[in-house]
């Protein structure tokens, strides 16, 4: 080998040997024995241009925040181990220039990353005490149903947020695992308690439903209607037992009270026919009656009236919706021969007097007879028969109280 080569970077001496130029001065890093020189020189820097290559990764990795900050700084450590004991042969100032400023932008990540957990940080310790202050009021409440499944939210929402320091995190813990402990015990004992009153319902409501099956074919329309309704108040008054027991003493409970309460209606339904008839012999008197209006002569109204009346009761009952009604059409009529009487009873009419008495008496005569129908009808047990015949008997004593005042009156 004869010759020298040299670059702004490095050269060959005589003897073979390489030297690299710093701003420190030369450095050798090795040796060139066999061939030209400049093959020599063009050996050194390509391993120079793969050094700054691998610079130039680092650069792109790390700028563009693909690289952690810790491993981005292992890594220019590394790079600046290579420089340092490089054998190669170019500007090594200028990669080691760019490691400096590339260790810039890592202390900004660093400092970012720091102001970023600091911000994570502590919207997990916010986060963390809204969940153990729910925590805590959720376990004051009795939310038996929705409870559980919040609490469960709440707990994927916790192991979802990041770890505080130990003692923050432990205290806050703490709260929102004792709260959990706290409802998981109370809601255990309400489910316990229930339990209990539900098996005490089942008995009850078991009894019940016996009751109403033993009822069901009873034809005392009266007392068996009464009894239902004191069973429906006492299974009311159980309380529900377990959902598919309450379901099925229910049905049993309501097909007895649907089959004597059919029984029933259908009975009633065969008396109202029967009496539809007699409807319609009223509905006859009625229109009748109601022709006496307007009063002109009180004493042939009062006389027709009065055999009007004896006709009335001589028919008989009416459909039970029906009996309020025409009641109250032949009150009218009543009311209206009763106020054109009293007109004539100031005058002091004698006759008056008299007729009125008449009409008293058979008041009273058509109140005796209802009160033996009104006992009747509770012997039998008949509810709606009673109740029809109170209606009216309780006309009746109206009309009475008014003829008796009338007569009062006149007598002053």
């Amino acid at each position: 080998m004869s010759g020298t080569a040299e670059e702004p970077w490095g050269r060959v001496a005589d003897d073979g040997t390489v030297y690299l130029r710093t701003d420190e001065g030369e450095r050798a890093i090795g040796s060139w024995q066999v061939g030209d020189p400049e093959g020599a020189l063009a050996f050194f820097r390509r391993k120079y241009d793969a050094l700054a290559l691998e610079v130039d990764l680092l650069a792109s990795r790390v700028e563009s925040g693909i690289l952690a900050p810790d491993d981005a700084h292992n890594a220019l450590r590394r790079e600046r181990r290579n420089l340092a004991g490089a054998q190669a042969i170019g500007d090594l100032g200028a990669l080691s220039a760019r490691l400096d400023r590339l260790e810039e932008v890592i202390a900004g990540r660093r400092a970012e990353r720091r102001t970023e957990r600091k911000r994570q940080l502590e919207e997990a310790r916010t986060a963390k005490a809204a969940i153990a202050d729910e925590a805590e009021a959720l376990a004051t409440g009795s939310d038996w149903r929705h409870g559980v499944g919040r609490f469960r939210e709440l707990l994927e929402q916790w192991k979802a947020l990041p770890r505080l320091d130990k003692q923050t995190d432990d205290e806050l813990w703490r709260r929102f695992s004792s709260a959990r402990t706290s409802y998981t015990r109370r809601r255990k004992q309400h489910f316990s308690e229930l339990n209990v009153r539900r098996d005490d319902a089942r008995q009850v409501k078991e009894a019940l439903a016996a009751e109403a099956e033993a009822l069901a074919d009873s034809t005392d329309w009266g007392r068996g209607t009464t009894q239902f309704r004191t069973l429906m108040q006492r299974w009311k008054a159980a309380g529900p037992a377990a959902r598919d027991v309450e379901d099925q003493l229910w049905k049993r409970f309501r097909a007895a009270q649907d089959r004597f309460f059919n029984a029933r209606n259908a009975t009633f339904a065969e008396q109202d026919a029967e009496y539809r008839a007699n409807l319609e012999q009223k509905e006859a008197l009625l229109v009748e009656a109601e022709a006496l209006l307007p009063v002109r002569d009180h004493r042939a109204a009062r006389d027709a009236y009065r055999s009007l009346l004896a006709r009335w009761d001589q028919i008989g009952r009416v459909p039970r919706d029906s009996v309020r009604t025409v009641e109250g059409r032949l009150r009218k009529v009543e009311e209206a021969i009763r106020s054109a009487e009293s007109n004539e009873w100031r005058r002091t009419n004698p006759e008056t007097r008299a007729r009125a008495n008449d009409t008293l008496t058979q008041l009273r005569n058509s109140i005796a007879d209802l009160e033996r129908d009104l006992e009747a009808q509770q012997a039998k047990g008949d509810v709606s028969g009673e109740r029809r015949a109170q209606e009216a008997l309780d006309a009746r004593r109206a009309w009475l109280a008014e003829v008796e005042k009338t007569l009062d009156e006149f007598s002053g």
